[in-house]
């Protein structure tokens, strides 16, 4: 491993903003639409992958896995994203989560790339909701990719852009699915949250206010 980080690729949901909640709202709405009933725990496998994979999970759960077509699904699908988007219509930059702006601010000054790497296709509305495009040189949503997450696709897809060698790579991430792509993809994993559930990230900090530019450096150097 190179002891230069050449990019940081970031996930949205969790890391730059807390979406989960809005996510959750609309996936439960719309199981409830169909008669099954969903709660935080069970939305947890939800996170990080993509809208169909998530209503896949959905009907599975609630034994309907073979009760809809697959233009069905996709009309649910898409129910579910219009009710999303009238949720995170009302996203401001105050709901950018502790330590995000110093941590992007940090790395711009130190002249790394920055991308988004997010399984949601809703991710450039929500950038701009959250006055944050002007960090990020490249955005990865769903419509860029054929495989969600933890596939390492979105991953791969963002290290290409900026064609520099995936090693040199960082991921932050706050779900296992993300952190299973990062390091497939060949990446430092940065995972934010439960240690349980992110232990195969590199380093792993509680909480996004924890996040340090100089910690992070410093383990991917000690890894190299």
């Amino acid at each position: 491993m190179s002891n230069q980080i050449n990019a940081f690729i970031f996930d949205l949901d969790g890391v730059i903003t807390d979406t989960a909640e809005y996510h959750f709202n609309a996936w439960s709405e719309l199981a409830k639409d169909i008669g099954i009933e969903i709660d935080e725990e069970f939305n947890e496998q939800l996170k990080g992958v993509s809208r169909i994979e998530s209503l896949q999970r959905i009907l599975k759960h609630g034994g309907k896995e073979n009760e809809f077509t697959e233009q069905e699904i996709i009309e649910l699908a898409d129910k579910k994203n219009d009710h999303y988007k009238t949720l995170i219509a009302k996203v401001t930059p105050n709901d950018i989560l502790p330590g995000i702006v110093d941590l992007l601010e940090d790395i711009k000054a130190s002249g790394i790339q920055i991308a988004l790497g997010s399984a949601s296709k809703n991710a450039p509305f929500i950038l701009e909701q959250l006055q944050l495009n002007r960090y990020f040189d490249y955005i990865v949503d769903a419509g860029k990719v054929k495989q969600g997450k933890p596939h390492p696709e979105t991953f791969l897809t963002a290290a290409d852009h900026f064609d520099v060698p995936y090693e040199t790579c960082v991921g932050v991430e706050d779900a296992e699915a993300g952190v299973t792509a990062i390091k497939d993809a060949s990446m430092f994993a940065v995972g934010v949250g439960s240690e349980p559930i992110l232990h195969k990230a590199n380093i792993i900090f509680p909480e996004t206010k924890n996040l340090s530019l100089e910690k992070i450096k410093s383990a991917f150097n000690a890894e190299s």
